[in-house]
């Protein structure tokens, strides 16, 4: 039997400069039970092979960030514009090395089935990752690496979190952290 699973995701926004237009847009997905929906990056550009929320440029026919965070979730995760429904807009935060402004929403995916079969944009997205909030939020999931980024002179040690072999640091943990404990206290309906 198939069941109809809503699912709550925040996305987000993007500035090239904190004091410049909005550049870029990205996506956070948060499911039934509490899961969200990142993805790995494909080998190409500066966030190769980095696990991170959907998302990218903002293009000159996009009417500002929520319209590019839809667009970019769609074009990257295969979904209709349908099947993404706006819930709420989250404080925006600033990248502390590309310089980008981010301003996150949270929205609802809608039809997604168990199994259900992502057909996300190859040439960016190398694979859909769907973690487990309640994995992601657990204390065995938080530790520091020592992770090099290009534009850093060394390798910095930072904080991360890990799920299923995967390692999220970055502008995404940072986006993550205080979106966790809201989605584990059900701050975001989750309809069936």
């Amino acid at each position: 039997m198939h069941h109809r699973l809503e699912r709550p995701l925040p996305p987000l926004h993007l500035d090239e400069n904190p004091r410049t237009d909005p550049r870029q847009s990205q996506p956070l997905n948060y499911f039934r039970n509490a899961t969200l929906v990142l993805i790995k990056r494909s080998k190409h550009g500066q966030h190769g092979q980095q696990i991170s929320l959907p998302g990218g440029n903002r293009e000159p026919n996009d009417q500002g960030p929520w319209a590019t965070a839809l667009r970019k979730s769609t074009e990257e995760l295969g979904l209709h514009s349908e099947q993404i429904v706006f819930l709420a807009q989250l404080e925006r935060i600033d990248t502390r090395t590309t310089r980008y402004r981010v301003s996150p929403f949270v929205v609802q995916l809608k039809g997604i089935t168990p199994g259900f079969f992502w057909m996300p944009q190859i040439a960016e997205v190398e694979e859909v990752v769907d973690v487990s909030v309640n994995v992601l939020g657990s204390d065995t999931a938080a530790g520091e690496e020592e992770l090099y980024f290009p534009g850093w002179d060394t390798p910095k040690k930072v904080p991360v979190r890990r799920a299923r072999g995967h390692t999220i640091w970055g502008l995404t943990l940072r986006i993550l952290e205080p979106v966790l404990p809201q989605a584990l206290a059900g701050k975001w309906p989750i309809t069936w």
